[in-house]
């Protein structure tokens, strides 16, 4: 069995595609993971490589009962609120928080994809084929701690319509009959109702008058090597994250600003803190619009952080 698989990304694309090729599920916001099952031994590994067993005692418990010998299951991990939806900040708040050490029993994954199945690699297969197997391991609306993320049988655009009244964050399209390739192919799409993504903090404006003394976070993606800054995201974060926000970034304070930026009351930092930000789209400039602070990542999301050659333009 693979030690590890990269993972399959998806493109962030405006409008769901169209016809027969692509199927529908609704899209979670939480941690990717994936789930390493060799008879009772069991690893959940990160986007990022990292070990995260002891993190999602649930999920492990829930792994080992699945009855299978050997298995690698993609999901993403997530808490749900009343009503159903995904909610990040309160996936942090299980886990104590960026750098926290709480594990989360309150977490579920959410599986969508079966990479490798009793001796058997099976990236190399089509989607519809490993979606079959997958149904036959982990049971359709069930309520424990591993659940399978279905298939959304609906017109693409319409789904993207109701999950947007009833407050979902999208949906992710994939080609049925491509085989699981590391990375952004195409092959993945995700559409959202407000577009959320990572960036990191290289840095705040300094304010007498807000709480916490943040005005706002000077926010930055990344182009190969390079930071590209963004703009800044000034909403979002009461007082208490305010405060611990500033904190964090004073500690890492430089006097080397990770991207050129001049202003008054600008504190920069080393770029450590990554965050996810909804925003509404991007300007002509390449800057968010109406950007909101959700929470921070944990630092073994680095390859989360928003790629700029990815932007829509």
């Amino acid at each position: 069995m693979p030690q590890r698989i990269e993972p399959c990304l998806a493109l962030l694309k405006p409008n769901a595609p169209a016809g027969p090729d692509w199927l529908f599920e609704i899209k979670w916001d939480g941690y990717r993971l994936a789930v390493h099952i060799d008879r009772q031994d069991v690893r959940i590994i990160t986007r990022g490589g990292h070990d995260w067993t002891h993190r999602f005692p649930s999920i492990a418990a829930a792994a080992r009962q699945l009855g299978v010998h050997a298995a690698i299951l993609d999901g993403e991990a997530v808490v749900l609120d009343t009503s159903g939806r995904s909610d990040f900040g309160a996936l942090q708040t299980s886990l104590g928080g960026r750098g926290g050490k709480r594990t989360s029993t309150e977490s579920i994954l959410m599986v969508f994809d079966l990479l490798y199945l009793d001796g058997h690699d099976l990236t190399g297969s089509e989607l519809s084929v490993r979606r079959h197997l997958l149904e036959d391991l982990v049971v359709p609306r069930s309520d424990g701690a591993i659940r399978l993320s279905e298939e959304v049988e609906a017109d693409g655009a319409q789904l993207l319509k109701h999950a947007c009244q009833i407050g979902l964050e999208g949906i992710i399209a994939k080609r049925r009959h491509q085989p699981y390739r590391t990375g952004r192919t195409g092959d993945w799409l995700k559409i959202k109702c407000v577009q959320s993504e990572s960036f990191m903090i290289v840095g705040y404006q300094a304010s007498v008058s807000a709480r916490g003394g943040i005005g706002s976070l000077l926010l930055a993606g990344k182009r190969g090597h390079d930071w590209v800054y963004v703009g800044e995201a000034g909403t979002g974060f009461n007082g208490k994250d305010a405060a611990s926000l500033r904190r964090a970034l004073d500690t890492l304070k430089t006097k080397t600003p990770a991207v050129p930026l001049k202003g008054k009351n600008l504190i920069f930092a080393q770029p450590t803190l990554i965050a996810e930000i909804e925003f509404r789209g991007w300007t002509r400039d390449g800057s968010l619009r109406h950007a909101s602070y959700k929470g921070l990542r944990e630092v073994q999301d680095n390859a989360a952080v928003f790629d700029m050659n990815d932007r829509e333009v």
